[in-house]
């Protein structure tokens, strides 16, 4: 049988080409395969270092940010030396150093609708690895207009899910699983909420399980199926997705023909609700609290962040329990804002000016630009 491995390679993927399933065949498929990854985060990383030490012959990585410290705990694609360096730089050094017979394509650009189509349209199927709705819309949309397999992956706290949306191979699309955007708000981000550091290990190992398995045509992807795992609990569930006939993307009737939808050019970050919104910066918040500031400051943020960091001039009003204190607060003086990164209490701050309160401004940055000192 003829193939184009090299002795190297042989050497190197001896353990698979033992497995009858995987063999010879299945590395040469492996070889000339092509998959990319959205994002090489929580979820990338591993997916990313198990495909690539895989053999799979090209790996495609989307990101345009640089390496942070907060991502440390849970992206094992980076580590200490490269904070402040570009993502892709440290995903490139750290995958060539895993497999030098993989290639990687650097695209140091975020994953929009502008560009979603001609970065996909290259590679055999696509892995989410994305931290927000918007995006992962975005994501689904390109995989099915282009007819490409979606490995699909999200993780909060100590639960995590993954799927493969495949409606050209029979199965449902997100938008079945999930029609619309959430309401602003209503789904915190990792950001927000937090993550344990090891789940996005254990569900990106997942989702580059599933992707050697649709590029070996071996196994049975869970089409129409959503495996969900509570850390917690040490349990996995398979729930049942069906493909929704009325989808708007997949359905009998869809009217989504496009990249370019409401769901897939919302914003994807945090950012104030209304841009008319008041603001003030961490910087001017210090003055003004040096200088016998008469309001109220309220940090919105839950409990257990506020031990871990606070201003002590602050009142702790959790988000969520806002709208049980607004007989507590000052309509005749400033209120101002915080959270941790300026999300949370943008939404705060449009809730108490539609409940009238007439002079409320939003604390650009949060804690953490406070913190960073800006």
């Amino acid at each position: 049988m003829s193939h184009d491995l090299s002795p190297a390679e042989l050497l190197r993927y001896s353990r698979h080409l033992l497995i009858p399933a995987v063999g010879l065949e299945g590395q040469v498929k492996l070889k000339h395969s092509s998959v990319l990854l959205i994002g090489p985060g929580g979820l990338g990383s591993p997916a990313a270092l198990y495909l690539a030490a895989a053999g799979v012959g090209r790996l495609g990585l989307v990101d345009p940010d640089v390496v942070d410290a907060s991502n440390l705990q849970r992206q094992i694609l980076h580590g200490e030396s490269w904070i402040g360096k570009p993502k892709l730089d440290s995903a490139i050094a750290r995958l060539h150093e895993i497999n030098p017979h993989v290639t990687v394509d650097a695209h140091p650009v975020r994953f929009t609708p502008d560009n979603a189509m001609e970065l996909a349209a290259g590679y055999d199927l696509l892995l989410d690895g994305c931290d927000n709705f918007p995006t992962r819309f975005l994501t689904n949309d390109t995989a099915f207009l282009l007819g490409k397999p979606l490995v699909y992956g999200a993780i909060h706290r100590f639960e995590g899910q993954v799927g493969v949306f495949t409606p050209h191979l029979g199965g449902p699309c997100y938008r079945c699983l999930l029609p619309a955007l959430p309401p602003p708000g209503a789904v915190p981000s990792c950001a927000e909420a937090g993550v344990l550091g090891v789940l996005p290990g254990i569900i990106g190992s997942l989702q580059a399980m599933e992707a050697i398995k649709l590029i070996l045509g071996i196994g049975t992807p869970p089409l129409g199926r959503l495996i969900c795992y509570d850390a917690l609990q040490s349990s996995f569930r398979s729930l049942k997705l069906n493909r929704d006939p009325h989808c708007r993307l997949c359905g009998e009737h869809p009217d989504i023909h496009s990249v370019t939808n409401h769901e897939t050019t919302a914003p994807t970050t945090c950012a104030t609700p209304n841009p008319n919104m008041e603001t003030i910066t961490t910087s001017e918040l210090r003055t003004v609290l040096a200088d016998h500031f008469d309001g109220l400051l309220i940090d919105v943020r839950e409990p257990g962040e506020h031990e871990l960091a606070n201003i002590p001039q602050a009142r702790l009003i959790p988000l969520a329990t806002l709208p049980l204190q607004l007989d507590t607060l000052p309509r005749d003086r400033e209120i101002l804002v915080l959270c941790k990164a300026g999300g949370r209490s943008a939404r705060a701050v449009q809730f108490l000016t539609e409940n009238g309160f007439p002079n409320v401004r939003n604390v650009v940055g949060g804690m953490d630009a406070w913190l960073a000192g800006k």
